[in-house]
């Protein structure tokens, strides 16, 4: 996808969109009008609202549309603070229409969503153990997101790359972190392995320069380990900041979150949820409640909290309907905050 900027500043050089300062007009082709890309979408057009453009590979599966759900789920907190979200991805020709109109009818903005002819949308099952651990396989992957599908101007507070088959390319990535915007990273696409039957596995990380001009990054325990190499979780999330991020979560799902910020560690407890039903998409709400209030201006600790408040609601029901209200999360998240704990 490419972005036919409009703005008179940009007929003569590159402009990129800075934090803090007005952002210069564009425009862009979208998909609305899939058969002949005649339409298109511009900055003004969101005029007077916070616009999060919010970058994931939407490569789901049939089976469990984790991230596609978690998305669905964390947008309506991010309408609650009147923040608007967009899709950039490639997807096949397969990509399950209903996906389409269920991010559609929520007001999620997919005209940056690619759907590439005679490709196959990136997909996995998973097998669920009585024990609550899970199996995953992939079955087919979809083309990578290169820097061409990137727009030359981003007017976001934040961006959130999500890889979940190493489908982000570094050029890609690049361009994001050039932008000016809030930089977010879930690494767990960069350290899966895959064996022949297609079962994933996590392997150690390979390029470190990918952690480099990241703000956030959020990682589960084990892929933390695998990005790190470390056996401790305090020397993970020195690790990470060492390698560049600027804030590294580490989750814990039912146990404690560390949260690494400006050379200070602390403790999230988890929220206590009324009843542990579907764990899917829990991370991925954890990470859109916090850049929610993280592009607000609240501290990272604050943020945590409410991202482990937004999680712990989000299980309690199976898919994305167990959000609680803005009112509810914050709560919870209150109860959070007055449990966590700092590191000597």
């Amino acid at each position: 996808m490419s972005c036919d900027c409009t703005c008179a500043c940009c007929k003569d050089q590159r402009v990129s969109a800075r934090v803090g300062e007005p952002a210069p007009d564009f425009a862009m082709k979208t998909t609305e009008d899939l058969e002949g890309l005649t339409s298109t979408a511009s900055l003004s057009d969101y005029a007077g609202k916070w616009l999060v453009l919010f970058f994931y590979p939407l490569d789901f599966t049939f089976v469990c549309p984790t991230e596609i759900l978690g998305l669905s789920d964390a947008y309506d907190e991010f309408k609650k603070l009147g923040a608007d979200v967009s899709v950039v991805s490639r997807v096949g020709t397969d990509f399950p229409g209903r996906f389409r109109r269920l991010l559609e009818r929520r007001g999620v903005d997919l005209s940056g969503l690619k759907e590439d002819k005679g490709a196959l949308t990136t997909s996995y099952l998973l097998d669920y153990k009585s024990s609550g651990e899970r199996r995953l396989f992939l079955g087919n992957k979809a083309p990578s997101i290169g820097a061409e599908d990137v727009p030359d101007v981003l007017d976001s507070q934040a961006v959130h790359v999500a890889p979940i088959a190493n489908e982000v390319s570094r050029e890609a990535l690049r361009k994001v972190k050039a932008s000016g915007c809030v930089v977010s990273m879930d690494p767990q696409g960069f350290v899966r392995r895959f064996g022949e039957n297609g079962e994933v596995s996590l392997g150690r990380f390979e390029n470190a320069e990918v952690l480099r001009g990241v703000d956030v990054l959020k990682a589960s325990r084990d892929e933390a380990k695998a990005v790190t190499g470390q056996e401790t979780l305090v020397e993970m999330a020195k690790s990470l900041c060492r390698e560049g991020a600027e804030t590294a979560i580490i989750t814990g799902g039912a146990e404690s979150t560390l949260l690494c910020f400006g050379g200070k560690m602390s403790y999230i407890p988890p929220a206590k949820p009324r009843a542990i039903v579907d764990t899917t998409g829990a991370g991925d709400v954890f990470i859109g409640a916090f850049l929610t209030m993280l592009v607000r201006g609240e501290e990272p600790l604050w943020c945590a909290c409410v991202g482990s408040a937004a999680a712990s609601f989000v299980v309690e029901k199976r898919g994305p309907s167990g959000f609680g209200s803005l009112k509810q999360v914050q709560a919870r998240a209150m109860e959070v905050y007055e449990k966590a704990s700092s590191i000597p």
